[in-house]
């Protein structure tokens, strides 16, 4: 003879409760692993007690975003908004950047001789270009600044010698307009006595 058929209705007595629970929570997850198992399906199953505990399980190879991507695919419900697409690229993004960063680090120590001994013959090759090419740079760069400084020494020669001539020059106009000062002081001082 089978079991009696039970009412479906909330527990009140909260170990009662507790025990059904954990008993119900296992029952569900195996026939879920079963279904799984037996008709290659991918399964997935949350479960959240009343205390707000999280009990979840998943068949081999299924993850929640997998099965939330086809949930809403097969029913054409939106599950994520613009908003979650918005955060998961721009978590793609960081993580990306993240990467980049890494590769970048590896390469700062590769560069400044860390971690050489792992490198392949091809890597330490790469470092050696990427070095020279720095060094030829550097190099290019304080020659150019060389010039421009020089360049900027001869300009200030070329000032230096044009101000120097143009105070020669107004010190002969100042020579020569105090010198007709003077001749034309002589001339009306001597016009004054011969009055």
């Amino acid at each position: 003879m089978g079991r009696g058929k039970i009412e479906i209705k909330r527990i009140e007595n909260s170990s009662n409760r507790q025990v059904t629970f954990a008993k119900r929570r296992a029952g569900l997850v195996k026939k879920a692993r079963e279904i799984g198992v037996l008709c290659d399906a991918e399964v997935g199953v949350v479960i959240f007690s009343s205390a707000g505990k999280l009990y979840d399980f998943w068949t081999p190879k299924t993850t929640l975003p997998r099965i939330l991507e086809k949930y809403q695919t097969n029913s054409g419900k939106i599950l994520w908004d613009e908003k979650h697409k918005s955060i998961s690229a721009e978590i793609d993004r960081v993580k990306k950047e993240n990467d980049n960063m890494q590769i970048e680090l590896r390469q700062c120590r590769h560069m400044k001789g860390e971690d050489v001994n792992s490198l392949q013959p091809k890597e330490l090759i790469a470092i050696e270009e990427a070095l020279t090419n720095g060094q030829t740079n550097l190099r290019d760069k304080m020659m150019d600044h060389w010039k421009m400084h020089r360049r900027n020494e001869k300009m200030l020669e070329e000032e230096h010698k044009l101000l120097a001539l143009r105070m020669v020059i107004l010190e002969h106009f100042l020579a020569f307009f105090s010198l007709e000062l003077i001749i034309l002081r002589n001339c009306r001082h001597a016009s004054a006595f011969a009055n």
